[in-house]
């Protein structure tokens, strides 16, 4: 019924520690947070699908499209970033319809899909270590 004190304090300390790198994060590094918390939370997903805890699969996937619509697609400059832009809405937007199809079907190959795609672009954002165009530069 109750967790146990070393439980909750690790709890406490890794919700303080995420605050804390998101409060000193500029927006490149803000971004990296997202695709991290994205791919943990399909990662667990996967767990969840495989131990057949339905609860934590839907919170997971429920974590992932959330992160995806608003935190990664929401915030594109549609006015301003062009094709790449419009290109990464339309990915984001496939990429959340594949998730909720994935706890639909419980199928961790459709996880392993969104999880690569998401992996190939979250690669190419921390290669480009905020030297992005001027839109994605810290004020």
């Amino acid at each position: 019924m109750f967790s146990s004190v070393s439980a909750r304090s690790a709890s406490a300390y890794k919700r303080a520690s995420i605050e804390a790198s998101v409060d000193m994060a500029d927006p490149h590094q803000l971004v990296n947070l997202l695709f991290d918390a994205l791919q943990r939370a399909i990662g667990s997903a996967k767990l969840a699908i495989q131990a057949s805890d339905v609860p934590a699969k839907c919170k997971q996937i429920s974590d992932a499209v959330r992160i995806l619509e608003e935190g990664l697609k929401a915030p594109l400059d549609m006015e301003n970033g062009g094709d790449l832009a419009v290109n990464l809405d339309a990915l984001y937007t496939y990429c959340a319809a594949r998730l909720v199809l994935a706890n639909l079907k419980n199928d961790v190959v459709i996880l392993d899909e969104v999880n690569a795609l998401i992996a190939q672009i979250s690669g190419g954002w921390k290669q480009i270590n905020g030297r992005g165009p001027a839109y994605l530069q810290p004020v």
